[in-house]
């Protein structure tokens, strides 16, 4: 047995290293809530003792935001096709100790947009992300870490080209992978007349790898070459193996389900806070909620909505798409708002359908507000002030906002899919437990009797207080996912495999 002197001369071991590769972080990028999971995750992780690295695109918004950042006058060049594309590494601080590096290459990079512009992708998306996915090992080469965790099809690449040409990357030959998919729906799906750019041997543009009917699929590059495969909640890593929401993937997801894990995603609460947030115009909380009537009463006003209190007030804060269930909700419509209710809609999204819901206002006056926009003050200004949260969704593979509003005391309306029967739970006005309230079928009359449920409740004050308190008190806090990434990391850096 040895004495505690001589313990105490026993090296440290040094913390284990992870770099994250992601195409957004907030608040340096943000599109959604990829953005808000690489902002919160690093942080969490980094409190448990391990040593986080970052990477993403220096884009104008970095560039321009007023970041305090620094050239670390490394300057670099990535092989495309038959050229070389010259980059610089940028690098600027997070949380307690944590490196965020940012490759620069104006040519990619400086643009009004991450991914297009009008609804339509950049013609060089492809170019732009495999020359991202060649710096990220770059990056790596000058610290090589124990694991690469690169997130969505924008990194994916990243991973295959470190598994496909372990020549051109020696240093990192013990690094191991993870691949995150944030949502499904969005792959990276090219033209193989860009496959050239990737400098990869034909024989990756197959069934096997990388070959998707036909076209390049990024994403699918990330799946078949990572070490383990991660999505974003329980029920989502279920349903990506069905042919109904695998999107043509699910049999490369059952092929390799004993590597595929689902961890939630978790909420940062020290920005959704309806105590403390900063956006609102009265904080409140759980022995004082008098503050959420006065936010109701300010939304309803910039709105130009009936100034009513007792006016059930239904809020939205998402992306204008059909997996959002804008469909179901355009089909709705007339049949909600003739229960007496309010709707106030913020978010961008499909051409189509912002046209369609520009107009409600018109069509609905003093009953629907809908603001076009990316906002973050007022997606906080509408979570706090409506009465219940409206996510719809065709499928949804974590979802953050019914996390944000459970917080603010403002009742989620869910259809039971991924992420979100994860985290509400229906309200048994028998029991008193539950925080919400859920249908299962797509369609209109579901949705319209879980709306029921929730008015007929809202009328029923203490009933409607007990069901805020649940909510309120909901934990979903960073803590408990970061400790299942920090167990996966361990697991696989002491692998073999």
């Amino acid at each position: 047995m040895e004495s505690k002197n001589s313990a105490e001369k026993l090296p440290k071991i040094p913390p284990l290293h992870v770099v994250m590769a992601s195409p957004e972080i907030a608040p340096f990028a943000k599109t959604g809530g990829l953005g808000d999971v690489l902002a919160s995750l690093p942080i969490a992780l980094e409190q448990l003792g391990l040593r986080v690295s970052l990477v993403m695109p220096a884009y104008r918004s970095v560039l321009q935001g007023g970041f305090s950042i620094e050239d670390t006058g490394i300057d670099f060049t990535v092989p495309i096709s038959n050229s070389r594309e010259a980059g610089t590494l940028l690098k600027t601080k997070v949380g307690r100790d944590i490196t965020l590096y940012l490759i620069r290459a104006d040519q990619y990079y400086d643009r009004e947009n991450f991914y297009g512009t009008h609804g339509e992708d950049y013609l060089d998306n492809a170019e732009r992300f495999t020359f991202f996915a060649r710096s990220i090992l770059g990056v790596l080469k000058y610290d090589p870490p124990a694991i690469l965790h690169a997130h969505d099809w924008q990194s994916a690449l990243a991973i295959a080209f470190l598994k496909a040409q372990p020549h051109l990357y020696l240093e990192l030959s013990s690094v191991k992978t993870i691949f995150t998919v944030h949502n499904l729906g969005y792959q990276g799906l090219f033209n193989y007349l860009d496959w050239h750019l990737l400098n990869l041997d034909e024989r990756f543009f197959t069934p096997q790898y990388l070959e998707f009917y036909g076209k390049i699929n990024f994403l699918k590059g990330g799946l078949v070459f990572a070490d383990r495969i991660t999505t974003v909640s329980p029920s989502y890593a279920d349903e990506i193996k069905t042919a109904e929401q695998g999107f043509g993937l699910d049999g490369v997801f059952r092929e390799r389900a004993k590597d595929l894990v689902g961890i939630l995603n978790g909420a940062d609460y020290e920005i959704w806070n309806p105590e403390t947030d900063p956006f609102i115009c009265k904080t409140y909380g759980l022995q004082n909620l008098w503050g959420k009537k006065s936010c109701k009463s300010e939304l309803q006003r910039t709105f130009g909505l009936h100034d009513v209190p007792d006016i059930p007030l239904i809020g939205m804060v998402s992306r204008l798409t059909s997996q959002k269930g804008f469909d179901l909700l355009e089909r709705a419509m007339d049949a909600m708002l003739s229960r007496g209710t309010q709707l106030v809609l913020l978010g961008t999204g499909d051409k189509h359908y912002e046209e369609i819901f520009a107009e409600m206002p018109e069509r609905y006056p003093g009953k629907v507000g809908v603001k076009i926009d990316f906002d973050d003050s007022l997606a906080h200004k509408i979570i706090a002030s409506s009465d219940l949260l409206l996510m719809p969704s065709r499928y949804e593979p974590s979802g953050l906002t019914q996390l944000y509003a459970l917080r603010y005391g403002t009742i989620p309306i869910v259809r039971a899919t991924g992420g979100l029967r994860d985290t509400v739970r229906e309200f048994d006005p028998k029991t008193g437990e539950g925080d919400g309230f859920i249908f299962n079928t797509y369609d209109v009359p579901e949705f319209l009797q879980a709306l029921d449920r929730a008015l007929e409740l809202l009328r029923q004050k203490e009933k409607w207080a007990k069901l805020m308190r649940n909510a309120m008190t909901a934990d979903f806090s960073w803590g408990r996912s970061a400790r299942s990434y920090a167990d996966l990391y361990q697991q696989l850096a002491g692998s073999s495999t």
